[in-house]
């Protein structure tokens, strides 16, 4: 297995903002690590360095101890599953498959192993004398994940590999890339902007915007501890809310909300919290399902939130509310079977204490 170290890289085309700005990332051995965040945010670039179709402006890419930010793309050892998967019409699967073997003149009895041994992996048994028209589009992403693995690569690359599926065989599909990256052992790296699938897939997430990193942390923590207003806004849905810092308290930090509701934040080293000091403006993220909610309030408690509903919706498990809340519109999730609440109806929104989150603006 390879380590896979981006040393300070950066792209910078003539006349724009660099598209990757001194990024430095440490992928373990073995893991399964995602770039994630929206259009333009300098993902694919970054994968497109690694592999080494694009050439860095600065910084260094190493896999293990050794330098390969200047090596051609046949040279880095690196197996990549495109977006489209670039699969050959007139060849068979098996000839879509081997096409990284005979570049590397791997011979005829060791070729047929291994095409087996990775249309094996990927679920694929048998189906390497169809023609790749007579194939489904998550059949064809096997194969092109098949493609990648048969190489034998040091290291993985995936750059959208499940956007051109429905939502039904992506969840089936990125079940199975984890499964058979896992079984291989092969160090991974993963381009989506879809939160869910880097969520459920991942060892660890990078979240990126504009060409900087966010964050870099396990799935859990990039939802339950975002570090910054951006990152709790893209994963997932958070309410934000601007604040000030009205008191440090031994483990928690007490904040001022827009209109005057107090909450407290917990002291957490080497997040926000860490770093507050009373009077200044700060930020706090408050998740939709750590939002409870009383509908048509007889009295109001010093520390809920009162606002309009706008938005109604059921989706069986919960009921999702748009609420306004002096001209910030808030989400709110609460069990399906609790009492519904219509548009127009005043609500009470009580935050969890434990759940409130400093964030850095």
């Amino acid at each position: 297995m390879t380590r896979v170290l981006l040393d300070n890289i950066s792209k910078t085309y003539p006349g724009v903002a660099p598209s990757v700005a001194g990024l430095t990332l440490n992928i373990a051995e073995g893991e399964l690590f995602t770039l994630l965040g929206p259009s333009g945010c300098g993902k694919s670039t970054t994968l497109r360095m690694v592999a080494g179709f694009v050439q860095p402006t600065g910084g260094r890419i190493l896999f293990d101890d050794t330098d390969v930010t200047n090596a051609a793309p046949n040279r880095r050892n690196t197996g990549m599953v495109f977006q489209n998967y670039a699969l050959f019409p007139h060849l068979t699967v098996a000839g879509n498959v081997s096409y990284g073997l005979n570049a590397r003149k791997v011979t005829a009895a060791q070729k047929h192993s291994r095409i087996d041994t990775a249309l094996s992996q990927v679920g694929l048994d048998g189906y390497g004398d169809r023609r790749i028209d007579m194939l489904s589009g998550g059949q064809q992403q096997r194969v092109a994940l098949a493609r990648a693995l048969v190489i034998r690569p040091s290291v993985l690359l995936l750059d959208e590999p499940l956007s051109n599926l429905d939502a039904k065989l992506r969840e089936e599909t990125r079940t199975e890339i984890r499964a058979t990256q896992k079984e291989a052992g092969i160090t991974c790296l993963y381009v989506t902007h879809d939160q869910a699938e880097a969520m459920s897939m991942s060892d660890r997430i990078a979240v990126l915007e504009a060409g900087e990193v966010h964050q870099v942390a396990s799935p859990r923590d990039v939802y339950h501890r975002p570090a910054t207003a951006f990152v709790a806004r893209f994963i997932g849905r958070s309410n934000v809310f601007t604040s000030e810092v009205v008191a440090i308290e031994s483990h928690t930090v007490v904040v001022r909300l827009g209109e005057g509701t107090i909450v407290k934040a917990p002291i957490v080293a080497d997040t926000a919290s860490a770093s507050a000091t009373v009077g200044m403006t700060t930020a706090v993220s408050l998740r939709p399902e750590a939002i409870s909610l009383t509908v048509n309030p007889v009295t109001v408690g010093s520390h809920e939130l009162t606002g309009r509903v706008l938005t109604a919706e059921f989706t069986g498990a919960v009921n999702i509310y748009e609420v306004d809340w002096h001209g910030q519109t808030l989400v709110v999730s609460v069990p399906g079977a609790l009492d519904r609440a219509d548009p127009g109806d005043t609500v009470a929104m009580a935050p969890a204490q434990g759940l409130v989150w400093m964030v850095h603006p």
